[in-house]
């Protein structure tokens, strides 16, 4: 449900479209209006700009086979062109709010499990590989149907799992929660800040706008959301102003108190020039050969389950969010949805950049009254922007940005009271999908926990004809993801 109330004026009449932008964007149709869809996407985009700067350490960070490491700078310049032209084609052909970027975790997964065993052209052709199968199974309607064959309730409980996927998401980015050292007597694995207080200004930055936001929101004021997004950036610029507060690392070593990852300061320059060398640096073929089939075919399966089932929750979860879902639980135009993400996925391997995926923290958009692609035009012309713009797109730190992820969550997790508690064949299916999620860090093993929970309780209970053909086949892929380094073991 959107925090947004509606604009002043008479309600939309959604059988009169303004003009044919209203008319083919459904605009009116939707209940939305055009300044809700701008405030959307700029809520989006400033959830997820990080990842033009997070990307870069990624992938930047780890060496290939060969002994070689990516450009930062041309990373980050392929990682802005890719989220931005394929958000617009997003919001053009899907017409649906969300948002593309390279994907985390699969990012990490390329880095420094797949790149090591070859090159990174290798690496980024079994991404491109992977894409195109997806694209593959959407043009068929596979993947369509895969989606459908899934219960709707369990569907509810993916949404409210990114949903707390979210929350730990925006408290971990910001320092609030942190790891613990692994030290002897020491059983929590987590805790508040460092050593369980806030020592540091970049905490009580995000705790003063994690609370600015929340009275913003109780208050229902438009726009409250970015609003607080802004203003916490305001107040973090403020305080490195006067603390000096400096970088999460300094000559090398932690700084526990520093901002997670950007300082928000006003840069020397704000226009640069981008370095768009990476594009089209891959090779499709020439990792089969070196490494032999088996691991490439590991990780382009790794990649594929990770892409397929992540959108899946994820464009649930957004369309949940704007009340877009029908009587099945799935969003208009799923297989457009589904058909771009996978392009993505191809488009962000033959840049050199990971694959692309659609992003959960367009969620926040939605939050804002963003309910069509027009929310994309805006966010995706930013991140085409940053490539120019990159010094000044890095001024909004992640304790700014996170505070409308923690908020997002909890309005996630409402819809947890429309799943029947009372039903054990569903009821413990979607807790292990809703608990694995922020635990485990993963969206696809969340859904993979619920999928196989699912059969198995319906089998014993005797009811296999009530589960839908499709899901026999996709728990039983979870079962090999699950089980893949197993698996490997024993063949090699």
């Amino acid at each position: 449900m959107a925090i947004a109330p509606p604009d002043k004026g008479a309600p939309p009449d959604p059988a009169h479209p303004r003009n044919g932008f209203d008319r083919f964007f459904e605009i009116t149709a939707r209940g939305s209006t055009l300044s809700r869809e701008v405030r959307g996407g700029l809520a989006t985009f400033f959830t997820m700009a990080y990842i033009v700067v997070l990307n870069p350490l990624i992938l930047g960070g780890a060496v290939d086979g060969d002994g070689k490491k990516l450009a930062i700078s041309a990373i980050a310049a392929a990682t802005a062109l890719v989220a931005g032209v394929m958000t617009i084609l997003m919001g053009v052909v899907a017409r649906f709010p969300i948002a593309l970027a390279a994907g985390l975790g699969v990012n990490a997964l390329v880095a420094y499990e797949i790149a090591p065993q070859m090159s990174w052209a290798d690496a980024m052709g079994l991404v491109v590989i992977e894409g195109v199968i997806i694209a593959i199974l959407v043009l068929t309607g596979l993947r369509t149907a895969v989606f459908r064959s899934v219960p709707t309730q369990l569907k509810t409980a993916i949404g409210v799992g990114i949903g707390l996927f979210l929350t730990i998401i925006g408290l971990v980015d910001a320092g609030f929660v942190r790891r613990i050292p692994d030290v002897a007597g020491t059983t929590v694995p987590v805790g508040l800040g460092v050593n369980g207080k806030i020592v540091s200004w970049p905490m009580l930055v995000f705790v003063v706008g994690l609370l600015f936001t929340i009275v913003l929101v109780v208050r229902r004021i438009r726009g409250a959301i970015l609003i607080g997004i802004l203003a916490t950036t305001v107040l973090a610029i403020v305080v490195e102003a006067v603390a000096k507060v400096g970088p999460p690392f300094v000559n090398g070593k932690p700084n526990p108190k520093g901002w997670s990852l950007n300082v928000p300061e006003l840069p020397k320059k704000i226009v640069d020039i981008p370095d768009l060398s990476l594009l089209g640096q891959f090779n499709v073929l020439n990792s089969w050969s070196r490494v032999g089939w088996l691991i490439p075919l590991m990780f382009v399966f790794t990649l594929l389950i990770t892409d397929f089932f992540d959108t899946m929750g994820t464009m649930v979860a957004i369309g949940q969010e704007g009340n877009m879902l029908d009587e099945r639980g799935t969003p208009p135009r799923a297989k457009e949805i589904l058909l771009v993400d996978s392009l993505a996925a191809a488009a962000g391997g033959a840049a050199s950049v990971s694959s692309n995926t659609s992003y959960i923290e367009s969620a926040a958009g939605v939050a804002e009254g963003a309910r069509t692609g027009v929310a994309n035009l805006v966010t995706g012309v930013l991140f085409l922007l940053a490539m120019f713009l990159a010094p000044l797109s890095l001024v909004v730190p992640f304790e700014a940005a996170s505070t409308a992820l923690v908020v997002v969550g909890f309005l996630m997790m409402t819809a947890v009271r429309t799943i029947d508690w009372t039903d054990y064949e569903i009821a413990i299916p979607a807790f292990l999908s809703i608990a694995l999620m922020p635990f485990t860090y993963s969206i696809s093993n969340g859904i993979g926990a619920g999928v196989i929970t699912y059969v198995v309780v319906k089998l014993a209970k005797g009811k296999a004809r009530e589960v839908h053909p499709l899901l026999y086949g996709v728990a039983a892929l979870f079962v090999v993801y699950f089980a893949r380094s197993p698996i490997e073991s024993l063949v090699y």
